[in-house]
């Protein structure tokens, strides 16, 4: 797979069919990317795991830190890499140690392992690199452009709605009018 360009319909049928995703290197200091992406998933309906073995036991946002993937209590969709290149092939030692095996390895933004990518993608994993699901998330369900970013999505549909407020969007398209998403 050509990891430099990836299509609307791949990333959103990642974001759309994984329900529980680990954060690798996720961090408890409220100024770091890798927090503000765990709420923002949390917040999106996701069951996130942050993994992070100097903050095992702590709970941040509701979430409870767990110091390896392997410590995660359920089966894991979705890995999210926030550590740099170098150490993503340990860190897909660990994903391929685990039974089930997730279905997703994820690196963020500036991570690439083109070794690292082909060893997963073998093992029947889908890869994205270089990317944030929380931008990619924002991106394609209309909530990016609350900001007045360019989504690069055009759509004559209104979005459909996460609970309450109103950038709490859903990637997943709208269904048939119910009073909840009209």
């Amino acid at each position: 797979m050509n990891h430099d360009r990836y299509d609307d319909a791949y990333i959103r049928g990642i974001l759309a069919g994984v329900k529980t995703i680990a954060i690798v290197g996720a961090s408890a200091n409220a100024a770091r990317p890798s927090y503000f992406v765990m709420k923002y998933l949390s917040e999106r309906g996701y069951k996130v795991y942050p993994v992070n073995p100097g903050q095992a036991g702590k709970t941040v946002v509701g979430l409870t830190f767990v110091a390896t993937l392997a410590d995660v209590p359920e089966p894991i969709d979705m890995v999210d890499v926030f550590r740099a290149p170098e150490h993503v092939p340990a860190v897909l030692d660990e994903v391929l140690a685990l039974e089930p095996k997730p279905k997703v390895l994820w690196t963020q933004l500036s991570v690439r392992n083109d070794e690292a990518a082909a060893r997963a993608e073998a093992a029947g994993l889908q890869v994205v690199m270089n990317r944030c699901p929380k931008i990619e998330y924002g991106r394609l369900s209309g909530e990016i452009g609350w900001t007045g970013v360019n989504s690069r999505t055009i759509s004559a549909r209104r979005p459909q709605r996460l609970g309450s407020g109103v950038q709490r969007l859903s990637i997943a398209p709208r269904g048939p009018k119910t009073p909840q998403n009209s």
